[in-house]
This record gives C-alpha cells, sequence and structure tokens, in this order.
C-alpha cells in the first residue's frame, strides 16, 4: 500500500469520520489486521476559520501549503484535504507539492456522472454555495448543472455548520431544516444532493431524503482508497 497523507481539523469531526472510513475500507478490502497507511496534519480550524471570515484566502491557502508539504516531506505519496471549503485554496496547495492533491469536487463529479445526474443540488457552507470554485468545477469537467439553496436557506445552513456541527451537535431542528431546503431543491429540479461539508453526512446520517444524496466525504475516501490500494504499489 501507498502512504497516504490527510490534511484536516477542519473540523475534527469530519476528520475522524475520515480516519475511521480509510481504516474500514482497507480492512474490508484486505482482511486480517490490515490498516491505513496514513499521515495526518490536524489543524486549529479556528485559526482557519478566522482567515475565512475576513476573506483572507491567500494566507490560509499558505498556511495549509506548508502543512502539505510537511506530509509530503514525511513520506505522503497523495494527499486528501478533509474539507470542502478549504478546496478554494486548492490551487496553492497543488503548486507547493509535487505529489497528488486528491480533489473532492473530481470524487464528487465522477460519482455524480456514473449516477447519470445532471442538475444537483449543493448544500455546504456559504463559501462553498456562494463562490464559484466547487461548481464551475463540476460544470467545466463533468457537465453538472449545480443548484444552490435561496439566500435565507444558506444563511441558516452556514449558521448551523458553524454553531453547531463543528461542535459536534446533531439536532433535530437542524436536521428537519436541511431535509426542508433539500426538498425545496428537489421542486426547482435537483436530481440529487450534494452534502458539500464534510460534517453534514453525519448530521443526515440515517434519514430519509427527498433526494438522493451524495455524501463528499464517503466519495472522497473512495478516491483514497483506490490511491492507497492501487495493484502493484
Amino acid at each position: 500500500m501507498r502512504t497516504l497523507g490527510v490534511l484536516g481539523g477542519m473540523s475534527w469531526e469530519s476528520t475522524a469520520t475520515y480516519y475511521r472510513l480509510l481504516n474500514q475500507g482497507v480492512r474490508e478490502r484486505l482482511g486480517g489486521l490490515h490498516s491505513a497507511p496514513l499521515l495526518v496534519h490536524s489543524v486549529d480550524f479556528a485559526e482557519i476559520a478566522a482567515l475565512q471570515q475576513t476573506g483572507d484566502w491567500v494566507a490560509a491557502g499558505e498556511r495549509l501549503a506548508r502543512a502539505a508539504e510537511g506530509l509530503q516531506r514525511a513520506g505522503a505519496t497523495a494527499l486528501l484535504l478533509a474539507t470542502n471549503t478549504m478546496h478554494k485554496v486548492a490551487p496553492a496547495i497543488e503548486a507547493a507539492l509535487t505529489i497528488p492533491l486528491l480533489h473532492i469536487g473530481d470524487a464528487v463529479g465522477q460519482a455524480l456522472q456514473l449516477d447519470g445526474v445532471q442538475r444537483a443540488a449543493l448544500l455546504g457552507t456559504r463559501f462553498t454555495m456562494q463562490e464559484a470554485f466547487y461548481r464551475e468545477r463540476l460544470s467545466a469537467r463533468f457537465g453538472i448543472q449545480v443548484l444552490v439553496p435561496e439566500a435565507s436557506d444558506q444563511v441558516e445552513l452556514d449558521r448551523v455548520i458553524f454553531q453547531e456541527l463543528c461542535c459536534g451537535q446533531f439536532n433535530a431542528p437542524a436536521r428537519s431544516f436541511y431535509l426542508q431546503s433539500l426538498e425545496r431543491l428537489r421542486a426547482e429540479g435537483a436530481e440529487a444532493a450534494i452534502l458539500g461539508c464534510t460534517e453534514i453526512g453525519l448530521l443526515l446520517e440515517g434519514v430519509t431524503s427527498p433526494l438522493p444524496l451524495i455524501d463528499s466525504s464517503e466519495r472522497h475516501v473512495a478516491m483514497g482508497l483506490e490511491w492507497l490500494l492501487a495493484p502493484g504499489k
């Protein structure tokens, strides 16, 4: 197996899910006592979130690029950035590396294509929903039209992520609101929904949704597993 780097902590709740799913995936495929050879750098999310709030994406990109370089020096052969929103600074990270950054947008796009989805709803932080980096990648590379919630829904979806989900709180009112937002997007023509924040899957685990759900974390992990377990490596 090849060694995989995981750059996480944004939040640690979702990074813990990455760690668990990567190890479970290796055990399921190889059996016995096998587990995933991982290098994990978990940042202080408060520092990254402060840069998000002030719009200092350059500084955020520089900080994550330094962390990614450290994982490469330590022996990682590819990198998972365990967050959707911070893929906004993926170009800065890629520029600092000679190893591949396995992009979460590509993992999601491949899943949507495989399912024959052409119009997908996107739930995430306000940065992920409002800025172009995620939507344009899905459109340019996979031909996916992305629908986002109305502005008032975006405010509440974002509040729940930062004030509840990233703090380990997964409450029924938040779950109900997310499902209502998905129903509105279904009525607008969405064929499936991208859970474009790595904590949302924890909130909606086991629910009956008005739309098929594409959990970005699970799809990203699957991409990582393919790298880890590539034949002959």
